[in-house]
């Protein structure tokens, strides 16, 4: 059937050139995505200018936004995306990016109808049909070796949430067991959290023990930064991610298998 946004779409891909040496110091730039072969490549640039086209990366409290760090922050937006396509980023328009970390304030009423209050300072945030919000000083500290990467971390976030409120369970393809998904997840992270509240340094951060929908996001984060952690740490869970993400960086591009299930 004609579909006016793949219409829209061919057309900006058509139009829409990016510098080649620009392109080139933003992959360098980004570990996560020096595995990738040309293959992947080619198809996450694709992304990349579509994305650049559909989303608006604003600048927050005077941080001068330029084309190089645009560049930069869609590479990393778009690596979960590249073999799941650019409508699972629907329903929602703007990445804000504040020169450090930010303090936004927001009340919520738990289950016993108490009132919190939620001030912390924050390198990302993420809202289920609104922006995503991230610090750039945190997006620029990022080595690619230990795991920390607040876009993947935040857009992960955005995944979750495709079925509701973000819960560490995002809507998986078809062929997927969601039994094996709990059963995996559930596991794993009641063993991450035991480590925690023992007190044990781990090679995947901690903050992972936090909730369920951090575990996943932190998960994903060692996933595409330091997938031999966590293949070496939690294999069962780094197998439901190669599944999820139809990708697996664990392996080197020449050996890599095309997962398309």
């Amino acid at each position: 059937m004609w579909s006016y946004r793949e219409w829209r779409r061919r057309r900006t891909l058509k139009r829409t050139q990016l510098d080649g040496g620009q392109w080139q110091r933003a992959v360098m730039n980004t570990p996560a995505a020096r595995h990738l072969g040309q293959e992947d490549l080619t198809r996450l640039r694709e992304l990349v200018v579509l994305f650049l086209d559909e989303k608006a990366i604003e600048a927050a409290e005077g941080v001068d936004l330029d084309d190089d760090m645009r560049l930069r922050i869609a590479i990393q937006a778009c690596l979960p995306i590249l073999n799941l396509g650019l409508d699972y980023y629907s329903g929602w328009h703007a990445v804000i990016v504040y020169p450090g970390q930010f303090r936004p304030r927001h009340e919520y009423v738990d289950e016993a109808e108490v009132v919190h209050v939620d001030d912390d300072w924050k390198a990302g945030e993420s809202w289920e049909h609104g922006p995503v919000i991230i610090s750039w000083d945190d997006v620029k500290s990022a080595s690619g070796q230990d795991g920390f990467n607040v876009i993947i971390h935040e857009f992960a976030h955005k995944l979750d949430m495709l079925d509701g409120a973000a819960n560490g369970a995002p809507p998986l393809h078809a062929g997927m067991d969601r039994a094996r998904w709990a059963n995996v997840f559930s596991r794993a992270y009641d063993n991450m959290c035991h480590r925690a509240d023992a007190g044990e340094e781990t090679e995947l951060d901690p903050y992972a023990s936090e909730s369920p929908e951090e575990f996943f996001a932190v998960m994903s984060e060692a996933f595409f930064e330091i997938p031999h952690v966590l293949l070496r740490e939690y294999p069962e869970v780094y197998e439901q991610l190669r599944l999820y993400y139809r990708q697996d960086p664990g392996r080197p591009a020449t050996e890599r298998e095309n997962v398309t299930s």
